[in-house]
Formats: C-alpha cells, sequence, structure tokens
C-alpha cells in the first residue's frame, strides 16, 4: 500500500500529538501517524485509505490517497453540498392545497376539484422533531371558510410523479428496512409508522391502540387482539393490504407493546392522515362524492406549509444520517431529471478539478455501488468551503459528541472541534471531516472497506482524538451557528 511521506507542513499536526524534540519532531508524527497505521491494519485487515491534508487540501500524510473505496453514508456530505448549490441555504420546501372553482360563502362547500401537493419534504409530519403538519394545512382550509371538500384524493408533486418508490441504486437487501424506506415527493414522516397496542378496559375486551405516528393512521390498523388474564402478551402486527393488523392477545396487566413499520403505500398513509387533519379541523370530507364543474378553472393555492430552512434541513439529516433525508435532497437539487446522480458527481468534479476517483449513483451512499478515493474527499473539503454556496458548511456537519459523532463526545477539549460525517455499510466503514486548529482545519478522510468494521471504526475514532488533542471550536458565523440552534458566542471561541 502506497504511503506518502509527511511534508513539512505536518508542523501543524506536531502541535496536536504529543512532541517529539523539536529537531526530530516532523520524524516523530510521522513515526505516530505510521504507528497508528500499522495497528490499524493489524486490527482489521482490508483495505484502507486515509488522507491528512491541510486546509487548503494539500496532502500532510496519505495512505492509497487516490484508491476508489465505497464511501457509504460520507457520501451525504457531498450531496449536501450539490444541493446547496442548487437550492440555496434559506430554501424551504411547499406542501399545499391546490383548487379550481370557488368557495361556497353560504355552506361552506368547495365547488370543484381540489388536490393535495406533495413535494418531497423531510420534515413533513414528524411528531418528535419540528416540522410542518397536514393539520396546519387543514386548518388554513378553515380559516378561508372551508367546511366540505368533495371527492377522492387527488395527489400531486412540481418535484415530479406523485408517489415514492425504492430507489434502484438500493439493494434489494436494504428496501423496506428502517433507514432505507421508499424515496419521493411523497414522503410523511420520512415513511414510517408507528404504532402501540396496549390492553382493553377488562379481560374480555378488544385490544387498544394508544398511540399512532403519524397522527390518522389508526385508519390503516385492524386490531383483533383480545385482552386476558395476567401479564402475558402474545401479540403479532403484520402488514395486511394497504394497512396493518394486529392479532393475538394481550395480559389486562401486560405493558404495551408497539411497532415501527416502513411505509410501503405511502400515498395510503398521507391519505389516512389528511382524513384525520380534516376531521380535527371540523371540515367534512364526502370522498365519494361527485365533484362540480365550475365555470373558472384557474388552479389557485388555497393553503401552503413550509419545511425549515434548507440548512437546519441538511444539519439534521447528516447528524442523523437519514438516507431517505439525503436522497430527497438530492432530488430537490436535481429537479425533475431522472440523472441526478449523475449531476451530483459532475458537482463533485467541478469543485475538487479531479476526473477519477469519483462514482455516484446514489444520493445517501446506501448504495455498494458508490466509490469516492479519500484525497477526493479531502480536496472537497477544502474547495467547497471557498465557493459561494459554502460558507460555513462544517456547521451541516455534525459535532463531536451528537448525533453518529456520539463516540467522540470524549477525548476532544469540546464539542465542535471535529464536524464530520461517518459512514457504515455491511463491508466499509468511513469517517470524514473537518478538525479544528489555532492555525487552521486540518481536513481528514479514513476509510476501511473490508470485514472488521467494529475494531476499523474505534481506529478511526483514535486518529480524531490523537490529532484534535488540541484542537479549538470551528468557528462560525453568528447567523448560520444560531440557525442551527446555536449560540452567537461560539464566534468568539
Amino acid at each position: 500500500m502506497p504511503r506518502r511521506p509527511l511534508l513539512a507542513a505536518i508542523a501543524v499536526l506536531a502541535l496536536s500529538l504529543p512532541l517529539a524534540p523539536v529537531h526530530g519532531q516532523d520524524a516523530g508524527v510521522s513515526e505516530r501517524l505510521e504507528s497508528w497505521y500499522a495497528a490499524a491494519r493489524r486490527t482489521s485487515p482490508g483495505t484502507w485509505g486515509v488522507v491528512v491534508a491541510d486546509q487548503e487540501g494539500q496532502v500532510l500524510w496519505s495512505v492509497n490517497a487516490d484508491e476508489p473505496m465505497v464511501p457509504a453514508s460520507t457520501v451525504k456530505l457531498l450531496t449536501t453540498g450539490f444541493a446547496r448549490t442548487r437550492v440555496g441555504a434559506d430554501a424551504r420546501r411547499s406542501t399545499r392545497v391546490l383548487g379550481t372553482g370557488r368557495l361556497d360563502t353560504e355552506t361552506g362547500a368547495w365547488l370543484g376539484s381540489w388536490a393535495l401537493e406533495l413535494n418531497g419534504d423531510p420534515t413533513l409530519e414528524r411528531p418528535s422533531v419540528a416540522g410542518p403538519t397536514l393539520a396546519s394545512l387543514a386548518q388554513q382550509l378553515r380559516l378561508i371558510g372551508v367546511r366540505k371538500l368533495t371527492g377522492a384524493l387527488a395527489l400531486t408533486s412540481e418535484a415530479g410523479e406523485p408517489t415514492a418508490r425504492y430507489p434502484s441504486a438500493w439493494s434489494p437487501r436494504h428496501q423496506g428496512r428502517y433507514f432505507a424506506p421508499p424515496v419521493g415527493p411523497i414522503t410523511l414522516n420520512e415513511n414510517i409508522v408507528g404504532f402501540v397496542v396496549g390492553p382493553g378496559s377488562a379481560p374480555g375486551a378488544p385490544a387498544v391502540l394508544r398511540t399512532e405516528v403519524p397522527s390518522g393512521i389508526a385508519g390503516l390498523i385492524t386490531i383483533e387482539a383480545t385482552t386476558v388474564t395476567g401479564s402475558r402478551t402474545r401479540l403479532a402486527a403484520r402488514r395486511d393490504g394497504r394497512g396493518w393488523i394486529v392479532t393475538g392477545t394481550i395480559g389486562s396487566r401486560a405493558a404495551p407493546k408497539g411497532w415501527t413499520f416502513v411505509a410501503h403505500d405511502p400515498s395510503a398513509v398521507v391519505g389516512a392522515v389528511w382524513s384525520r387533519a380534516l376531521w380535527s379541523a371540523g371540515i367534512d370530507w364526502d370522498i365519494d362524492g361527485p365533484i362540480q364543474r365550475e365555470a373558472d378553472q384557474t388552479p389557485r393555492v388555497l393553503a401552503e406549509i413550509a419545511s425549515p430552512p434548507f440548512d437546519s434541513i441538511a444539519h439534521e439529516i447528516n447528524t442523523r444520517s437519514v438516507n431517505i433525508g439525503a436522497e430527497l435532497l438530492l432530488a430537490w437539487a436535481g429537479g425533475t431529471a431522472r440523472n441526478a446522480p449523475q449531476q451530483l458527481e459532475r458537482h463533485v468534479r467541478e469543485v475538487t478539478g479531479m476526473a477519477s476517483g469519483i462514482r455516484l449513483v446514489d444520493g445517501s451512499g446506501l448504495s455498494d455501488n458508490d466509490r469516492i478515493a479519500p484525497r477526493v474527499f479531502t480536496t472537497y473539503l477544502a474547495n467547497f468551503p471557498r465557493t459561494s454556496a459554502g460558507r460555513d458548511f462544517p456547521l451541516l456537519l455534525p459535532a463531536n459528541g451528537s448525533g453518529t459523532l456520539k463516540s467522540l463526545a470524549s477525548g476532544l477539549p469540546e464539542p465542535g472541534v471535529v464536524r464530520a460525517k461517518t459512514g457504515t455499510l455491511g463491508n466499509a466503514v468511513t469517517l470524514v471531516g473537518y478538525l479544528g486548529r489555532q492555525e487552521g482545519m486540518l481536513l481528514v478522510a479514513v476509510m476501511y472497506n473490508g470485514s472488521r468494521l467494529t475494531p476499523a471504526r474505534q481506529k478511526q475514532w483514535e486518529l480524531f482524538r490523537t490529532l484534535g488533542a488540541d484542537g479549538v471550536v470551528i468557528p462560525a458565523s453568528s447567523e448560520v451557528e444560531v440557525a442551527l440552534g446555536g449560540s452567537p458566542a461560539s464566534e468568539a471561541r
């Protein structure tokens, strides 16, 4: 495996590692990195690719710098940069009710056609995280005087075909798992549903639904389970057509039991949640009634809700490593074209000026066919913040101690010394990002492809802890920090 010797500029690194005598400083740091790499190879045989660069992208130390490797979820940081370039830091995704016709002000009936427009908002209808809801959309209809809607639910989208499907680039073994739901404009609660069932009021009574997420999916859940005496639970839940069915028994003294499922048919979930939202707003929905044709066929927006700004969405997607979220960012940036991955790849080539070591087929890194060389990552990390769309780009990645970097809570001076993205697949663990220094940031890409994932990850943490032992918080402008939930005071750190 070719290795690049340490350059004179590695004096920057020497400040973050135990110091050798001054006259042997460069050699001492190089020896420590070589020692780390030798230990990493012993604990995790496989292919390693490592680049440590200065903030200008100049390589200070490397192993297999130009070897294309499986990047896993570190692709998300590239998708974030691409999407921010296309849509802007303050862009928002809208969800609307569109109508043609008129409102009968006496009865409150909407006379004409109407449709629910969904555009792939990753934050729509999430009860545990801030985001817009269909209930708010229904309340807006109520406020303009709508009391009745007639006709079956029509779904539309300006973001393409109003549906959701599994990306063809994803392996079938992932499709349908909670981290790999269908992707498309029709997205609610990241296309995940959950519900909890508890015992009824007495033995012999039906079991009862205690919790549903998102609100309204009760209409898709059939409970055939019965309450029995005791504390034992023998419940089972399975998919049943467009919904789910719960069978078995639950003891009268038993704790409730919950399930989480991927919504294979997100349009059915939308229908159920929209029905509940209308009911809560006091709007009658005659789903089987005929739609009246009115003279005025000019479509207009009857109600509209919007997502948080792009930067807030991107920060959360990277912090939690949300695959559907990254794919929705890619679609947001790529428009209705089906070649969004190719557009992403072209963006990376343009930013880095590199023609090789780049192959991208999705926006999340969930595909086994993605390939990125370590030097591509560090060059991108150096160049993108200097573009018009790249201001404060490191702040869109999680800080050490948060999200997927929770295991970096110790061994570094404080949160914010590292801003990085992890990646994990069945054959890869990767860690790519920024490390704050008084003299300027270090850019680090450490990638492993092989079967010894857990010890490889531990060695990656070790590398960042070693390089960042005397690190400083990566600075950012106050307005971006505040937008991401931080404090303006961090700018002065």
